[in-house]
């Protein structure tokens, strides 16, 4: 299926959500440190329920290490700052998206290390600054399961 990774998540109950759809949906999650909250906060937690035991979750030290064990996946980012839309691109069993931190978003060298067509966008009303990091996931991690016809892992 797909991998998940959140570049140093800052909001425990977003990664919580994150958790929780990647249980539903067979994608394995992995978290870049630092953490912005401790991996047992309790809202981490409750956001989490109890799909945490039924989802890959893996700490990574770092961005490097992370891809290093996945074997250089096809890495999708995404970014207010792309200007080709989540809609638009092909994704393939084995893809990996990366997102940022909720406040900051993905830092300038993560993003300008990635060729322009896999740094992705979803699209939002003029003046909109972003979208909640647990939503946009989730867009992304579905479209990119439904042009696999939501095939199982």
């Amino acid at each position: 299926m797909f991998h998940v990774i959140l570049f140093e998540p800052e909001i425990p109950p977003n990664t919580g959500n994150i958790i929780r759809l990647c249980a539903n949906v067979g994608c394995s999650l992995h978290l870049i440190e630092p953490l912005g909250f401790d991996f047992d906060d309790k809202r981490l937690r409750r956001a989490g329920l109890d799909y945490q035991e039924f989802a890959h979750v893996q700490l990574h030290a770092n961005l490097e290490a992370c891809l290093n064990v996945l074997q250089q996946p096809r890495l999708f980012a995404l970014s207010t700052k792309a200007a080709h839309s989540y809609a638009d691109a092909t994704y393939q069993d084995g893809d990996a998206f990366i997102f940022g931190p909720e406040t900051r978003g993905l830092p300038a060298d993560i993003r300008n290390s990635i060729p322009a067509e896999q740094l992705l966008r979803l699209p939002m009303r003029e003046g909109s600054r972003s979208l909640n990091l647990s939503n946009t996931v989730a867009i992304a991690v579905y479209e990119a399961w439904r042009q696999l016809d939501f095939a199982e892992q």
